[in-house]
């Protein structure tokens, strides 16, 4: 199979060094003009790579910034609100951004006083009310500001306030809050839903419109009707749940992080989907014909009239679409579709303009892609199609057109892409640059806050003016410190490679050193490995903080590899297939690929390659090591998750249900507790004593057994620490990634 070589956005002399590197196999893509790029006007020095510290890297006052986030529109769509830091530390302020004047204004300062090593992250959540006014939340507390600038507390008797949002009409806030507070001060989250007048000002003046006191069954999410009168709301029940203590040690003495938490096989939420008419206060619930199974999305039609459910079963193999009629409760089956070895649930659907049906993304053609069904039972009409996937879409009912997110361009790009419902041209209309997308559109859908990013760019709020996409998109905030641009980072590209066991086309993303020299052979860093690893973004996957370490290794002499592993979105449906109950077997076989085509090609020296990940990471981890020992000189594993049996219910979708003929082998096949008997190689374990998700007790239940086989590794313990290890703390951070650093030194880069 034919492999190409993509060049992420960056500079001429980039990408003339990237061509350089090109090596036979290996085909340059075309690259972007740097003219057509979204990255800062101001270049990077052009030195052997960045000199600094992981201290440096990651500290109080960020290099990269704090990216702007929280975008939303005022109901005109002339200003945008957002959350930011213009000075790069944690606390996030209201600013708001004018369409017609350009003008970009701080309002509010509550971080003034915060201190930096606190790492407090302000402001939660910010909306527009009337006459200049924003609602906002801070540590779970209900805030105005007013159009003078001055800020008030209200509905000071609510506490974990949450999820605002205005109704159509802007009379009326809508708001979650917890329900309970334990004997340490602890809100307990459970959910009731309140109403309040928008122009209201101090004082508790909430109505309670759905909702229980009892903090197991609790208020999910929320959407208004188009019209205001009306919310549909879905409410969870956990109390047929277990609840777990997870006890651990820290701050002095023993602790316990009680939680609801399920594994396969218990009791799981119920979720139900209710609407509650709110000049009487009536509310209906609709029910499903089994309450445990997944809820997707839901929705009121623009009448009120109608609502649709969207869900599946707990493996998410069968998509089902219920329709509802709101006055009387009945229910008819509008849309089904069962797919035995489906692995991931990225449907989404919306009521078509005029309420004439649903529009539906499904991969229903091996592809996930957008339909129009008007009638129950029907076959949905393809409205797009194409080897290519789309990861999220919004109607505009005016116009009668689908605005959608999709990787057409590119598999590592999420572009921004319009069509009209009844079919026909695509418009490309985020403009020719790669990278990713992440768009809030404003009530008409003339423009667009959109969240930018790719490997050369931190994430940014742009504008883009819908009626005019060929214009460059506005630039809001410039968000990295100075020095940020006095750094030279690491090149980036990206290639398309065949697995070495059944030929299907992988994806990879390669970080270089800007100082690589093609006669030299590299040592090699895979990871952090995971599922959705690969995306033209800053730092790759936006959900670890990783970048600041990838960018270190790569300074120091290490190459880092990111493999889209079998699971992940965007290659279509079929090239998932052979993940199904495949935790550990497949997705390692791709890394393992990933590998030997960098080796095969002369980038790396096949003696000196290390292996890290976090969570279902830490799996791949630990069964590498265990199933390829001589692959990886050592490997480095946080929060491993060794043991399915503890995994979420939800996971069912890949690893199958705890029950069948062909268990227990079945999940001892895909848990590295029962795998790790063949590691021969250095591993180290990183994992917090608090941590929730992946339970503490699995990696020593994995360790008591390497003991007892005299099997060596390092553990690293981090008292207290949640799941996601990386983001608690910035001493943490450094700690953990200074331990990971030395470790892959020691038994990769300068191994003998």
């Amino acid at each position: 199979m034919m492999s190409r070589f993509r060049a992420s956005g960056r500079s001429a002399a980039a990408l003339l060094l990237i061509a350089s590197l090109s090596l036979p196999g290996i085909a340059l893509a075309q690259a972007q003009p740097a003219a057509q790029s979204h990255a800062p006007a101001q270049g990077t020095a052009q030195v052997p790579g960045t000199s600094l510290s992981i201290d440096e890297l990651y500290r109080y006052r960020s290099l990269v910034g704090i990216p702007p986030e929280g975008y939303s529109w005022s109901r005109d769509g002339g200003t945008v609100l957002f959350l930011w830091n213009e000075e790069g530390y944690a606390f996030r302020d209201i600013w708001s951004y004018s369409v017609r004047t350009g003008k970009k204004t701080r309002l509010t300062f509550l971080g003034r006083d915060a201190k930096p090593e606190a790492e407090q992250k302000g402001v939660a959540q910010a909306v527009f009310l009337d006459r200049g006014r924003v609602a906002f939340t801070l540590n779970g507390a209900l805030h105005i500001r007013e159009a003078d600038g001055r800020v008030i507390k209200v509905e000071g008797d609510k506490q974990a306030i949450r999820k605002l949002a205005v109704s159509p009409d802007g009379s009326k806030l809508a708001f979650v809050s917890g329900t309970q507070v334990d004997a340490r001060n602890r809100v307990t989250l459970g959910g009731i839903l309140w109403v309040r007048d928008a122009s209201a000002g101090e004082g508790n003046l909430a109505r309670r419109t759905v909702g229980d006191d009892d903090p197991k069954r609790y208020i999910d999410d929320f959407h208004w009707s188009d019209d205001g009168k009306a919310i549909a709301f879905q409410q969870a029940d956990d109390r047929a749940m277990p609840e777990r203590d997870i006890f651990y040690y820290a701050k002095g003495g023993l602790q316990n992080n009680r939680v609801i938490r399920a594994f396969p096989g218990d009791e799981t939420t119920k979720a139900t989907v209710g609407v509650v008419d709110l000049a009487s206060g009536n509310t209906r619930m609709f029910e499903r014909p089994d309450a445990k199974h997944h809820v997707w999305s839901y929705g009121l039609s623009g009448d009120g009239k109608r609502l649709f459910v969207s869900g599946s079963d707990m493996e998410a193999k069968e998509h089902s679409i219920y329709l509802y009629d709101v006055a009387t409760g009945t229910r008819e089956t509008f849309y089904q579709l069962r797919e035995p070895k489906h692995l991931r649930p990225d449907w989404q659907v919306a009521w078509a303009p005029g309420d004439d049906g649903l529009i539906i993304l499904t991969d229903r053609d091996g592809w996930l892609q957008l339909y129009h069904q008007k009638k129950a039972g029907e076959t949905p009409r393809q409205i797009t199609s194409g080897k290519w996937e789309i990861a999220s879409f919004e109607v505009d009912r005016a116009k009668r057109q689908l605005y959608f997110v999709a990787n057409k361009s590119y598999l590592s790009d999420r572009q921004l892409y319009r069509v009209p419902v009844a079919g026909g041209t695509i418009q490309q209309i985020s403009g020719p640059a790669p990278g990713t997308h992440e768009p809030v559109y404003s009530p008409d859908f003339r423009r667009i806050a959109d969240w930018y990013s790719n490997d050369t760019t931190p994430p940014e709020l742009y504008l883009v003016d819908t009626a005019k996409p060929a214009a460059k998109p506005v630039q809001v905030t410039k968000s990295p410190q100075p020095d940020f641009y006095t750094q030279t980072w690491a090149n980036i590209g990206y290639f398309e490679f065949p697995s070495h066991v059944d030929g299907v086309n992988l994806l990879g993303r390669v970080s270089l050193p800007a100082n690589y020299d093609p006669s030299k052979r590299y040592p090699l860093i895979v990871g952090s490995v995971y599922s959705d690893a690969v995306r033209n973004q800053w730092g790759g996957r936006r959900a670890h903080p990783t970048w600041g370490l990838d960018q270190y290794f790569v300074a120091q002499g290490y190459i880092v590899l990111n493999v889209n592993v079998r699971g992940s979105w965007g290659q279509g449906r079929d090239h998932n297939q052979t993940q199904y109950h495949s935790y550990g077997e497949t997705d390692i076989n791709d890394l393992e690929s990933g590998v030997r085509f960098l080796v095969s090609k002369g980038y790396v020296d096949p003696k000196r390659v290390g292996i890290w990940g976090s969570s279902y990471g830490g799996l791949m981890t630990i069964m590498s090591l265990s199933k390829k020992p001589g692959v990886y000189a050592a490997g480095i594993a946080g929060a491993p998750a060794t043991n399915v049996w503890h995994a979420y219910p939800g996971q069912m979708w890949i690893m199958g249900p705890p029950t069948g003929p062909d268990m227990p082998k079945r999940y001892e096949d895909q848990s590295a507790l029962f795998q790790a008997k063949g590691i021969k190689d250095p591993l180290m374990i990183i994992h917090g004593t608090r941590d929730p998700v992946v339970l503490y007790s699995d990696t020593m239940a994995l360790i008591e057994g390497m003991i007892q086989r005299e099997q060596m590794f390092e553990l690293v313990t981090l008292p207290g620490a949640n799941h996601a290890w990386a983001s608690d703390t910035l001493p943490q951070a450094r700690f953990a990634f200074r331990k990971m650093a030395d470790f892959f030194d020691r038994n990769v880069k300068n191994r003998d």
